[in-house]
């Protein structure tokens, strides 16, 4: 078991979810990384598992077909040793004997980053919700009577 200091209280835990449509064979995994409140290891497995099931839910897409959100499990649990503060360091990885031109490779361009993309619509079946859908056109439609 990794070290946890005794005054530890948050755990970064990534989730696997599992995202099916109706009729289409391909699945779309998504891999969440939240944040776990937890007084212990134990007590933040038991709370990621939780927010994991919470997550799961049936809905109808646009074109009327099914979508299933399954969580599938705990790909990593990790305790975070700071303070949550600016500046705290929430996970870390080592690397060792890492060539230059590797460590090069590692640098995302500011313009790649996840924040500075554009958004891009997802490739995979569409598992946006019918529903959603429904009372955004219903709240534009009411924006635009009230003008």
């Amino acid at each position: 078991m990794s070290y946890i200091p005794r005054n530890a209280r948050w755990y970064l835990a990534e989730m696997i979810e599992e995202i099916a449509a109706e009729s289409d064979p391909r699945n779309i995994v998504h891999l969440n990384v939240v944040l776990v409140g937890a007084d212990s290891a134990v007590a933040a497995f038991d709370r990621a598992q939780e927010l994991g099931k919470q997550s799961e839910t049936r809905y109808k897409n646009p074109a009327g077909k099914t979508v299933l959100i399954r969580f599938r499990g705990l790909r990593s649990l990790e305790v975070i040793h700071d303070e949550l503060e600016h500046g705290a360091e929430l996970a870390y990885s080592e690397l060792i004997a890492v060539p230059e031109d590797e460590v090069a490779k590692l640098i995302t361009p500011r313009e790649q980053l996840g924040v500075f993309r554009p958004i891009a619509p997802s490739q995979g079946p569409d598992y946006s919700s019918r529903e959603v859908l429904d009372e955004a056109v219903k709240l534009t439609h009411q924006n635009l009577d009230a003008q």
